[in-house]
């Protein structure tokens, strides 16, 4: 992974984790493949919030994809 990758990625959920926070969450980055899949561990709240899933797809996922060219997916990981 390339660190100029990286550090979009991490810039965009710099700009996710406020809303993450709010409700007692985040989410940290574990890494950028190759292949354009994002991997995140959801930690705090989020760990067993069951809308996690959710919002890894319709929030997470959609703003990374917007905010980073070359993202494919994000999939939260252990």
């Amino acid at each position: 992974m390339s660190d100029t990758l990286k550090e979009k990625v991490e810039q965009a959920l710099e700009n996710i984790r406020p809303y993450l926070r709010a409700d007692g969450g985040d989410i940290e980055l574990v890494q950028v493949t190759p292949e354009g899949i994002v991997e995140v561990k959801l930690t705090g709240a989020c760990i067993e919030c069951p809308m996690s899933q959710m919002t890894l797809r319709a929030g997470v996922e959609r703003a990374l994809i917007r905010e980073v060219p070359g993202i494919r997916r994000v999939e939260a990981v252990n």
